[in-house]
């Protein structure tokens, strides 16, 4: 029985260490490319129901101005988490051709899209087929 005990906390504890490994949200204020152009928001394909591992994956870098009624091809409901640029203001579309249910995100990290309300009994994870982004 005593071994046992010891494997579970062996496993609990090597759990507990992997949680920091991941991915993290980056702060809003820091969204910018390598040669100092202001990102609007970056678009992630992965999220984790651990908020530490969330902004995962693949990454769409969305710039100021961009308006796309239709997802980048690959993009198609498959973003999960977002993180949107300060002073900038992304708005979403359920369907393509900014039609459906639309919403708008402020600047923030949004972990997780499961946990923002689309309607009734639905959610924003894997649901985004437009988006339109502005910075002021």
């Amino acid at each position: 029985m005593a071994a046992l005990a010891t494997v579970t906390v062996t496993v609990v504890a090597a759990l507990a260490a992997l949680g920091g490994a991941g991915a993290q949200c980056p702060a809003p204020a820091s969204l910018s490319l390598e040669d100092g152009t202001r990102l609007c928001a970056l678009l992630y394909a992965d999220d984790s129901p651990y908020y530490d591992q969330c902004c995962g994956g693949a990454a769409l870098e969305v710039a100021p101005g961009d308006d796309f009624p239709y997802m980048p091809l690959g993009w198609g409901n498959r973003v999960s988490s977002l993180v949107v640029g300060t002073r900038c203001k992304l708005t979403v579309w359920s369907r393509a051709g900014k039609r459906g249910q639309r919403h708008s995100f402020s600047a923030g990290e949004v972990p997780r899209l499961q946990e923002v309300k689309k309607g009734l009994f639905g959610n924003w994870n894997n649901a985004i087929s437009g988006y339109y982004c502005e910075c002021k």
